[in-house]
């Protein structure tokens, strides 16, 4: 599902999903009618603007897939407006990335990909300034470490580098499976809902020092 105030940017974004595959299901021009058509659709992913008439992008997002909602969906939210407080207030939300208006069709295929499986991704324009926002909130007394093996210590700190689930099997010489395994584990441990907020957590911790 798309929701965006602009009739074009709605029709940029259907014309370049169209042509990687997807199948949009739903259209919303404002954020109470993204609201019912996620909630009548049940899309895969849902790609939502931030600034919308009526609810704005960051409310849509909570209602739908927010810490409190009992069947969250995926939300990845593409907005003109890089700002760090939009960033943070869409992860904490529950959304599964993030990405500006001019990201190119590979990156925002690659993005919707990442949330249907329950991956995050966040433009990597926005990626390295965004962790070194958690790392300057560093606080490790109120980030207890949990019992962690030392493959999942290195799961993490690829996952905080930016690596893929590919990326990291093939640079730990384990199996897409074993590193999907471990990364569910670690959230488990964490309790962390996404491969961002792991991330956020190894730069909390200084374990990207």
């Amino acid at each position: 599902m798309i929701a965006d105030d602009q009739a074009m940017v709605r029709t940029g974004l259907r014309i370049m999903l169209e042509a990687q595959g997807f199948d949009v299901v739903a259209e919303a021009a404002d954020g109470r009618e993204a609201l019912e058509a996620a909630r009548q659709h049940r899309p895969d992913v849902c790609l939502l603007d931030i600034r919308m008439p009526k609810l704005d992008g960051l409310q849509v997002t909570r209602m739908l897939a927010g810490p409190d909602v009992a069947e969250p969906m995926a939300v990845v939210v593409v907005t003109t407006f890089d700002l760090d407080e939009y960033v943070r207030a869409a992860i904490d939300s529950g959304a599964r990335g993030f990405l500006l208006k001019d990201a190119g069709p590979a990156l925002v295929a690659e993005a919707v990909r990442a949330a249907a499986v329950g991956d995050a991704l966040i433009a990597p324009a926005i990626t390295t300034r965004f962790l070194r926002h958690f790392a300057s909130e560093r606080c490790p007394a109120a980030d207890p470490a949990p019992a962690l093996s030392e493959r999942e210590e290195e799961v993490i700190r690829a996952v905080a580098g930016g690596l893929t689930n590919q990326e990291i099997g093939e640079s730990l010489f384990i199996s897409l499976g074993t590193v999907k395994t471990h990364v569910a584990s670690i959230q488990t441990k964490l309790g962390v809902r996404n491969r961002v907020e792991i991330a956020g957590w190894a730069w909390r911790t200084g374990r990207m020092d």
